[in-house]
């Protein structure tokens, strides 16, 4: 018989435990309003960096699986697109570049798929101790980030046709700021792990 796979507390639910279902009903709503928030924040944030500037909401998409875990950090992805697709000016460019579902079918439209994916796939890698060291964390943040450019990649393929130069669109001027960002998302997640081992809540 095979052994059941443990599954760990996340980093939430290790400074945050819920003592009873009312407040761990209000704790998950309130992770999950909150990283809404942060999504739309690191949307509208610009770092000058090379070859282009760099954004911090993949970074803040793969914190949040995770930190939160797969089923808050999706469920927090997935109220930040639901938000967008309503029409209210949380991605990238919004208001100028349009709102609601036709930004959303635009160029970037994979990409916010995959942020689905990004956040489910990190957050059950974390619920399994990976963010607990940094190997393994920077493995799931790069599975994460492929999870990502996957449909990023393949839907603005179709959309503007495969004999476009789609690599050099849609993923080579980002490599560098991406490493860059797993790199610190690598060092923060088993950074805050041992802090909170330091005051004994883990």
């Amino acid at each position: 018989m095979q052994a059941a796979q443990t599954v760990n507390s996340t980093l939430a639910e290790a400074l945050w435990p819920s003592n009873n279902r009312a407040s761990s009903v209000g704790r998950s709503l309130f992770l999950v309003f909150a990283g809404s928030v942060l999504l739309t924040l690191s949307a509208k944030v610009q770092i000058p960096f090379y070859p282009v500037p760099m954004s911090m909401q993949t970074f803040v998409v793969l914190a949040l699986g995770m930190a939160l875990g797969s089923r808050l950090g999706t469920a927090s992805v997935a109220f930040y697109l639901a938000q967008g697709a309503a029409g209210l000016p949380v991605f990238a460019g919004t208001p100028e570049k349009g709102i609601g579902l036709a930004y959303m079918m635009g160029p970037t439209g994979g990409y916010l798929l995959g942020f689905l994916f990004a956040a489910a796939i990190c957050g059950w890698l974390a619920e399994r101790g990976w963010d607990r060291r940094i190997s393994t964390t920077a493995l799931a943040l790069l599975i994460g980030n492929v999870a990502i450019y996957i449909p990023g990649l393949l839907y603005l393929g179709a959309l503007v046709g495969w004999d476009k130069p789609v690599l050099e669109w849609g993923l080579t001027p980002f490599l560098l700021g991406d490493v860059t960002k797993l790199a610190l998302a690598a060092a923060v997640m088993p950074a805050a792990w041992h802090l909170l081992k330091r005051f004994g809540r883990n």
